[in-house]
């Protein structure tokens, strides 16, 4: 039997945003969408880095769900932009919980993709009675095996794009990408932080779905504000990726899978493109082994982004499965 096809949900505005303080440094933005007195859910972005966005809101039933979106530390409009001191998976884990306590809310379901995913599962491991249920796109763990993926293996189906990410650099750092990088995007001249981290940034970009989008030929019209603020995001989402890849996300992928497993009560949908080449599918599989309960959906036609139809179909699927949980 064929599975129903599903659209995101029409745009929505947030009935609420504001800032929550979650240490001395770190302010988290936060927003609300949908029905004040719906079932809540929480969408957690990817990246580590991105920050979310008005099209994520659009995975639910806002007369159904109170839609809860947060930037994560140092992301999108959280404060301070792009600050790594004090951001750990730990920290971030810590900063749902907060969120929830603040915002008065017993229990919700939780939505991730990509890092997301991560966090997502990290969270319900440590949190597992405040989650009604768990929707995971695009799996990620942060073991060795996926980083060496995406820090060069994946050359051989993308040879173009990894040869325009290393090229960018002299020939003499090209044997360690990460910290050649790193040392450039970290570094206060904005002469060399804001071309380092956009071409950083092209990189993933180039690789997320199954057939590219054509290149816009609309002419930018960007002020001078709008530049320097979109370069400020662009330096700050790759400052906080490489500080989280560098240590590994702070995650033990190996121990989180296997926790999974404690996690048999919470019903649980997991979204995998066939053709993901940020986050190659061995990762849901064995997740899905670790869940046997959670239904464990394999988009035919479908890369990393969530945007893909297949991808997209599924996850509101998922939500719309969910309606009936609270």
């Amino acid at each position: 039997m064929s599975q129903p096809n599903y659209n995101l949900y029409p745009e929505i505005e947030p009935f609420s945003k504001s800032w929550l303080k979650v240490s001395n440094l770190h302010q988290i933005y936060y927003e609300e969408c949908g029905n004040p007195d719906g079932i809540p859910v929480v969408f957690l972005h990817g990246g580590p880095g991105s920050g979310c966005n008005a099209t994520q809101r659009r995975f639910f039933d806002s007369q159904h769900y109170r839609i809860v979106l947060l930037d994560q530390r140092g992301c999108g409009r959280s404060t301070p932009q792009g600050e790594v001191q004090a951001n750990t998976t730990d920290e971030l884990v810590d900063d749902i919980e907060t969120l929830r306590n603040h915002l008065g809310i017993a229990k919700w379901h939780v939505f991730g993709g990509s890092w997301g995913s991560t966090l997502g599962l990290a969270y319900a491991v440590k949190h597992a009675n405040q989650v009604i249920s768990l929707v995971l796109r695009g799996i990620f763990l942060s073991r060795a095996t996926e980083l060496a993926w995406f820090l060069g293996r994946v050359q051989q189906f993308y040879p173009e794009v990894w040869h325009s990410l290393i090229s960018y650099l002299p020939e003499n750092e090209r044997h360690d990408v990460l910290s050649a990088y790193a040392k450039r995007i970290f570094s206060a001249d904005a002469q060399i932080n804001v071309p380092a981290a956009t071409h950083w940034n092209a990189y993933e970009s180039s690789m997320m779905r199954l057939k590219p989008l054509e290149a816009s030929t609309s002419e930018a019209t960007n002020t001078p504000e709008d530049l320097q603020k979109e370069q400020s995001i662009e330096v700050a989402r790759a400052r906080v990726q490489i500080h989280y890849v560098q240590h590994q996300c702070f995650v033990d992928g190996d121990a989180l899978l296997k926790l999974a497993a404690t996690l048999h009560r919470i019903p649980t949908v997991i979204v995998q493109g066939r053709y993901d080449m940020v986050c190659p599918p061995q990762t849901a599989w064995e997740l899905a082994r670790a869940m046997p309960h959670a239904e464990f959906i394999m988009v035919a036609d479908a890369g990393h982004s969530a945007m893909e139809p297949g991808i997209t179909s599924a996850l509101v699927g998922a939500t719309e499965k969910f309606k009936a949980l609270s």
